[in-house]
């Protein structure tokens, strides 16, 4: 005869089972991601932490709180799991990296609560200071736009030179035209 479970065996099973969700459903995140920042959240309130959520949504991001054994189990063996302490939370950005960043650092400037711990770009390991610099940088399409200036400004000096000879000279001639009437 077959023994039946008991109560507690079945919750543990299913307690286990969503720890087992939980740890494939970070996986799966942190392969999608571009940029991973795992912050501390704590001083946020469970509307706020809603609300960033609702705000990095729009931008292609998602803002997870999750155990550290659970993330560390699904970070694997990276440099980010050293700032697996205490409260963690961590930003999943999927299409531009720094926006989110920018978004949430904002959020938290305003909220009073929350700072980034450590962050992982690409395969670039970054630390809390380097987090707060890469989210001070302006937007993509602001550094696109200063690149483009930057190579254009020498052919527009070239052109510039280039073309200061022929004003002077149609200066002179008009001067002549205008003096002999």
């Amino acid at each position: 005869m077959k023994a039946q479970p008991t109560a507690a065996s079945v919750k543990t099973s299913a307690a286990r089972q969503k720890k087992i969700d939980t740890v494939t459903s970070l996986t799966e995140k942190i392969s999608r991601a571009k940029a991973i920042i795992l912050t501390d959240y704590r001083g946020l309130k469970h509307k706020q932490l809603e609300e960033i959520r609702r705000s990095l949504k729009k931008l292609e991001a998602e803002f997870v709180v999750a155990k550290n054994t659970l993330l560390k189990r699904a970070l694997g063996d990276t440099a980010l799991t050293g700032a697996l302490k205490e409260s963690t939370g961590a930003l999943f950005s999927y299409a531009d990296e720094v926006a989110p960043l920018k978004e949430l650092m904002k959020f938290f400037k305003i909220a009073g609560a929350g700072k980034p711990k450590a962050g992982l770009l690409g395969a670039q390991v970054l630390s809390d200071t380097e987090v707060i610099k890469l989210a001070s940088l302006p937007i993509r399409d602001v550094l696109l736009g200063q690149l483009v200036a930057q190579l254009n400004a020498p052919i527009q000096s070239l052109h510039y030179a280039l073309s200061w000879n022929m004003n002077k000279l149609v200066w002179a001639l008009n001067a002549i035209k205008n003096k002999r009437g």
